[in-house]
């Protein structure tokens, strides 16, 4: 009798390991790895597409990380911005995004994160004579925070983390805890597009219509990879209090992606030398929203003089007390 009532929890058992959350294979680490004019080459063999913006006399390097669902071309009109001002900016699509096969399927946190390392390596090796600094946005911040808590960016001179997304699973309630583990393990290859949430990334609805249209923009996703960003996030909220190298953290009051709570946890955690701004009109696109280019002159600023005065006038101190920074009206902290 024993056995008869076994059988139901047996059987939901095998429903859940023939239904795991999918991630890409690593292929066999045999390939050099290269930066070619369009892409660069991973040891796998995998070739990820990248886009350079190019500074006629550069003064420092820029690699850009690009968000969930995103691809490169995120970052377009700050790097033409920061060409102008001197600063050469690459970027690549991460593994799951952008031009890249297999979109939508989830690449998991260490390739990712070994994929920013070899890319690192690679444009530092071209231009061994000029600082090299990485900006990692919301999820390419957690890939970027994991990098440097195993220690793998040692070629960088500082870091800046654009909202980065730290809001893992030791920060969500049971409710949202149970719901996401029970949907990637039952039918992991379902998606949501999140229309209807209304959530605003940002307060540029022409910059939003127009990504909209991307074709390259992920927009049905899959449950499974909602679990693996989740648990990326948990690592770099992980990997925060290793971090050694100078940042540069940003944040937006109108956050409605990374909520405040963590965010500020993460902020007081990292104990190298850091300068953390609050923009007080800022959301969680802060690179592309309608005050984005007091961002990037604080960004330039910083990477010229970590200690000059940002342009900004929004940074905050070092105590961090959140309690002191009014949240906007009507949003769940």
């Amino acid at each position: 009798m024993k056995s008869f009532f076994q059988l139901p929890l047996i059987a939901l058992v095998c429903l859940f390991a023939a239904c795991a959350p999918l991630e890409q294979e690593l292929g066999a680490q045999s390939t050099v790895p290269q930066l070619k004019p369009d892409m660069a080459v991973m040891e796998d063999g995998i070739a990820l597409p990248l886009r350079h913006w190019p500074a006629k006399k550069p003064k420092a390097i820029l690699v850009a990380v690009h968000g969930f669902n995103d691809y490169s071309n995120a970052f377009d009109v700050p790097a033409k911005w920061f060409a102008q001002k001197g600063v050469s900016t690459y970027a690549f699509d991460q593994r799951s995004f952008g031009k890249n096969n297999n979109r939508g399927i989830w690449a998991g946190s260490e390739v990712m994160t070994r994929d920013l390392a070899t890319f690192v390596t690679l444009v530092k090796a071209r231009h061994r004579d000029l600082p090299v600094f990485v900006a990692g946005v919301s999820m390419g911040g957690a890939v970027t925070m994991r990098a440097l808590g195993k220690g793998w960016l040692g070629h960088v001179k500082g870091v800046v983390l654009v909202a980065p997304a730290v809001w893992g699973w030791r920060s969500m309630n049971l409710f949202y805890r149970a719901g996401l583990w029970s949907a990637a393990h039952i039918s992991p290859a379902s998606t949501a597009t999140g229309s209807g949430l209304n959530v605003w990334p940002s307060d540029n609805v022409e910059m939003l219509r127009e990504i909209g249209r991307d074709p390259l923009m992920v927009r049905d996703t899959r449950i499974d990879a909602i679990y693996g960003l989740v648990g990326l996030m948990d690592e770099a909220y992980d990997a925060s209090a290793q971090i050694s190298k100078p940042i540069l953290y940003l944040y937006g009051a109108n956050d409605q992606l990374v909520p405040r709570g963590p965010t500020f946890k993460t902020m007081k955690t990292i104990k190298s030398d850091k300068r953390v701004v609050y923009y007080k009109n800022g959301w969680h696109m802060l690179l592309r929203d309608k005050q984005a280019k007091r961002v990037w002159q604080d960004i330039l600023v910083w990477m010229m003089d970590a200690k000059a005065k940002l342009p900004s006038g929004e940074e905050i101190t070092d105590k961090l007390k959140s309690r002191n920074i009014r949240p906007v009206a009507g949003r769940n902290n």
